[in-house]
């Protein structure tokens, strides 16, 4: 038993080295004074202060949590309650639907791009933050409906049929009972999307107008003339935003469960 612990507490270093290791040299190097991240020569603050000047830089991030803030709203909406249509649905081409409704997961993001440029070309619709709105809801849409979708599933459904037998209408039921019920799958869902928008280049590039930049677009077309450490010192703060956040919600929820104690 010991033997298997010790392997048990080693695969898990291994991991856990493997998993943030890279996270932790982009932070060593943000504050590298040199320009190439070969060699750690010298502690500098230097890329924060030119990353509060560069102002392409700043936008693009801007634009980047716009467009995952709104992406990821709208396919909330689209996505909740399309899992909770189609699980009331009772039809032989229930599994058909399924299937097509996370179709955008399976399909490479270079065709999925190519597709909705044709689209979108065919439309006569301007390329810019409209396009790139409905290009990441469609590929965020299935996040949220397959981990909404998992959660119905395991609901009992007598729960809203009592609040029905109550005298409580279809809506009251569902704003009521179901959704306090599913929000969890809901909320990690939208941060599952949010996460994918934040992150896409493919689909970006295809749909994305000349005058406007996402933050993976900034970055890319960086690489032919050599990424700045800004890019690490930018991480870094936005890591750091992500850590507190974290922190912030775990003593939200302690301090609750101590009330309700």
């Amino acid at each position: 038993m010991k033997k298997n612990s010790k392997f048990a507490n080693l695969y898990l270093v291994i991991i856990f080295l493997l998993m943030y290791l890279p996270i932790g040299v982009v932070i060593v190097f943000s504050f590298n004074e040199a320009k190439l991240p070969v060699r750690f020569t010298g502690f500098s603050l230097k890329w924060y202060q030119e990353l509060m000047g560069d102002s392409a830089m700043l936008q693009a991030l801007v634009n980047s949590l716009i467009l995952g803030a709104a992406s990821c709203f709208v396919s909330a909406l689209i996505g909740t309650f399309g899992a909770v249509g189609l699980s009331r649905l009772h039809l032989k081409s229930k599994g058909i639907l399924e299937y097509i409704s996370i179709l955008p997961l399976m399909i490479p993001e270079i065709i999925l791009g190519m597709v909705l440029m044709a689209f979108f070309y065919m439309l006569n619709l301007p390329f810019g933050m409209l396009t790139l709105l409905i290009g990441h809801t469609v590929f965020c849409v299935p996040y949220i409906l397959m981990e909404v979708k998992a959660r119905l599933v395991g609901m009992d459904p007598s729960l809203e049929e009592a609040a029905r037998d109550l005298g409580a209408s279809s809506m009251r039921a569902f704003f009521d009972i179901t959704l306090p019920l599913i929000m969890p799958a809901v909320v990690s869902g939208s941060l599952l999307a949010f996460a994918m928008s934040m992150d896409d280049v493919v689909i970006s590039i295809f749909i994305n107008g000349p005058k406007l930049s996402t933050l993976p677009i900034k970055v890319y077309t960086q690489i032919k003339t050599g990424v700045t450490p800004e890019v690490n010192a930018l991480c870094t703060i936005m890591l750091a935003f992500t850590v507190i956040v974290l922190l912030l919600y775990s003593l939200i929820r302690s301090i609750r469960r101590k009330k309700n104690r």
